[in-house]
């Protein structure tokens, strides 16, 4: 039960996150909360299921990298969610989903943050 409530608090904070994202001058446009849901939800999927995959692949260009390119790899999977998803665009392309990607990982921690504050 307990997994099953951290998901869904994951969902929504990935939600709501997507959604003050795409507020921000990022370049990310969401139509509605409904469609932060499903992008949400499609960018968890991608992130367990894609995201194994070409961590995997490309692992040789994060060890030469130290790890920055995790960065490039997020924001190919951000970008990915937005291709799947209508009603989750990238106005700038693969600059969007850069800039996205490290403001929903921003936001995201600062609001599993606040909600352990609570």
């Amino acid at each position: 039960m307990n997994s099953l409530v951290g998901l869904l608090i994951a969902w929504l904070v990935t939600a709501v996150a997507l959604l003050i994202v795409s507020k921000l001058p990022t370049g990310v446009e969401i139509d509605t909360f409904n469609k932060a849901l499903i992008s949400a939800a499609v960018f968890g999927l991608l992130n367990a299921l894609v995201r194994p995959i070409l961590f995997v692949v490309t692992f040789p260009i994060t060890l030469l990298t130290l790890g920055l390119f995790l960065i490039i790899l997020n924001a190919i999977i951000f970008g990915l969610a937005a291709y799947f998803v209508h009603g989750f665009r990238l106005r700038w392309g693969v600059w969007s989903a850069l800039i996205g990607s490290i403001a929903l990982g921003i936001i995201n921690s600062l609001i599993y943050k606040l909600i352990g504050a609570l």
